[in-house]
């Protein structure tokens, strides 16, 4: 990556994190928008997290109709795929203090 490609990355994420702070201004209770700016998550980061999240509650409706009652499978597969960045049960916390997959964090919160 040479220093072009470098400096537009890095303004686009100061550009990403410029956005997410005008929501933390107006909603100073948005914790997880929060962490992703103290974290330094890029945007693809983020949306890589929310896809995790998306797929995770769909397995987890699923097996919820399968009459599953055992979740921590999902957890793991969570705790894997999630950014290095963050930390699993301040991210929990965070996410359900937002209401972001409350059914899937909900669950989740019983392993942290």
């Amino acid at each position: 990556m040479d220093k072009y490609e470098m400096l537009a990355e890095k303004i686009n994420m100061l550009e990403f994190h410029q956005k997410l702070l005008l929501e933390v201004v107006d909603h100073p209770s948005k914790k997880f928008t929060r962490m992703i700016i103290e974290s330094g998550l890029s945007e693809s980061e983020v949306n890589h997290f929310y896809s995790i999240c998306d797929k995770l509650s769909k397995k987890l409706e699923e097996q919820k109709a399968e009459g599953y009652v055992y979740f921590h499978p999902l957890f793991d597969e969570l705790s894997i795929s999630m950014p290095d960045k963050l930390d699993i049960g301040q991210t929990i916390k965070a996410c359900l203090s937002q209401n972001l997959y409350k059914s899937l964090f909900l669950e989740f919160e019983k392993f942290i």
